[in-house]
């Protein structure tokens, strides 16, 4: 999906001028640390994935997301997550409070704070089986397919319709195109490293870009 959240890249956005690493703080209000929290907190109820997630953040008007900052990004997109799995309706979502007799979902399971912390540390891998062989080879020259579908993807808008070489295969991975509609299924995972002029032109000649991408994205490069 091309939108707003697709910046790299982009012409026209001025100067990146980031904090230093070091000095930046983890959250620069309260408020940010409390959505943070909800976001994870939510996401442990198992109602939908990183890649719906993801997809919900992206589907707001791409002016709003400009203009956002990035922790009122997430809001927006746990709110349309909220609002779309039935969690909370709208009148709840807009005083903030539960309804009286909200029990549509007492059946939930919400983790105790000893099962969320292993959550959180343990996490799992996006590593699935599969009897696929992929496509390519590492050497085997690609081309990153041009998309124009309105559903989530990883392949940064920058990198379609350039070509570049496969450095390595990852292996099977969930594939976040699928996931975030909810059709959990795997896909081979490449890098493929990309001269920086074949990207942005002859003025960054000197650059080389890494990028990890899922074979649907991918077709061979015209010789």
């Amino acid at each position: 999906m091309k939108g707003g959240h697709d910046l790299g890249g982009q012409k026209g956005l001025g100067p990146i001028n980031p904090e230093p690493e070091a000095q930046e703080p983890v959250f620069h209000a309260q408020w940010e640390r409390r959505v943070f929290a909800l976001t994870l907190a939510t996401g442990m109820l198992g109602k939908w994935n990183i890649d719906e997630s993801r997809h919900a953040r992206e589907r707001q008007d791409p002016l709003a997301y400009l203009n956002n900052s990035y922790y009122e990004n997430w809001l927006t997109g746990l709110e349309t997550l909220l609002l779309e799995k039935g969690l909370v309706d709208a009148g709840e979502l807009s005083q903030a409070s539960p309804g009286a007799n909200n029990q549509a979902h007492a059946s939930l399971s919400v983790p105790s704070p000893q099962q969320a912390e292993k959550f959180l540390f343990t996490g799992s891998s996006s590593l699935m089986p599969t009897q696929e062989e992929p496509g390519f080879r590492v050497g085997d020259r690609v081309t990153v397919r041009k998309m124009e579908a309105s559903g989530h993807t990883r392949a940064p808008g920058y990198a379609q319709g350039a070509s570049g070489v496969v450095s390595a295969l990852l292996g099977c991975h969930s594939y976040p195109d699928t996931n975030a509609a909810g059709v959990h299924e795997g896909k081979p995972l490449y890098t493929v490293a990309f001269r920086g002029q074949d990207l942005w032109g002859a003025y960054a000649k000197n650059s080389e870009v890494f990028i990890d991408l899922w074979e649907p994205y991918l077709i061979p490069a015209q010789s």
